[in-house]
């Protein structure tokens, strides 16, 4: 069955799971269950070497949605990059999160030219990837000096936005004018040194294309066919899902406690 052309929903990998039942229950339960068996590695991150740190972080937090963020300097040179650290911090008021690393390699250390941007015109726009432009997006994650502007190299269009200074990629059937609400410096313990910058901002204004909706509304995933990032230079499709229902307790409150006193008199 498909929700739209290419997104494929499937059944859930488990569908006649019940409360309390274990997860060796199942034959592929019981085949995860033995994994278990070649060991555990545990990574004191206090003094794990910081490229391996950060090879196990991105490979192990994933799949992670990609904001790819336009921003212009005081100068008026624009900027576009793609950042996988981004996520919803909030609908009401609508709220994201993007985190800038510090370029620690550079000569002297400097901030990435999003968060100086960021910083210095209060504004930024956030365009979803989709499938047809990834190469586009990625091009610009070039380490190009502060005065280039990535715009040309992508082959992007540049549309005006309505509340920010920054366009948004006129290509990207999703965007986000985003207004800068806060930032967070996070520092090395031992020096005090920022080694990133947590960015938090308020939607001023969403656009979205007509052609990418569900008839509720909603962004169709196969439709939009948006991407994902997961460790090192992989990309990830957003093609195929599955649908498991919250429960509430009103519905099912009798029925979950009649399972944890079954799972009790088991222990």
């Amino acid at each position: 069955m498909s929700s739209s052309s290419g997104f494929k929903i499937t059944d859930a990998p488990n569908p006649s799971w019940t409360y309390g039942q274990r997860v060796d229950s199942t034959p592929e339960g019981r085949e995860w269950l033995e994994g278990e068996k070649a060991g555990w590695k545990t990574v004191d991150t206090s003094t794990e070497d910081s490229r391996k740190l950060y090879g196990l972080l991105i490979s192990g937090i994933a799949p992670r949605p990609v904001a790819f963020v336009s921003t212009v300097s005081d100068d008026g040179v624009t900027n576009l990059a793609p950042y996988s650290w981004f996520n919803q911090v909030s609908s009401y008021p609508p709220v994201i999160s993007i985190s800038c690393n510090t370029l620690r390699n550079a000569n002297p250390p400097r901030l990435k030219d999003t968060l100086t941007n960021i910083k210095a015109t209060k504004g930024f726009t956030v365009n979803i990837i989709s499938e047809p432009w990834v190469a586009q997006s990625n091009v610009t994650c070039v380490d190009a000096p502060e005065e280039f502007s990535e715009w040309p190299v992508s082959g992007l269009t540049k549309e005006p936005s309505i509340h920010v200074k920054a366009p948004r990629v006129k290509e990207s059937a999703y965007s986000m004018e985003c207004e800068l609400l806060h930032t967070v410096d996070i520092k090395a313990p031992e020096t005090g040194e920022v080694t990133a910058t947590l960015v938090l901002a308020t939607v001023k204004y969403i656009h979205v294309r007509k052609d990418v909706l569900d008839e509720r509304g909603n962004v169709d995933p196969g439709k939009m066919k948006m991407v994902a990032r997961m460790g090192g230079t992989l990309y990830a499709k957003v093609n195929e899902g599955y649908n498991i229902s919250r429960p509430s307790w009103r519905d099912h409150g009798e029925s979950i406690r009649e399972s944890t006193e079954v799972e009790k008199s088991r222990i």
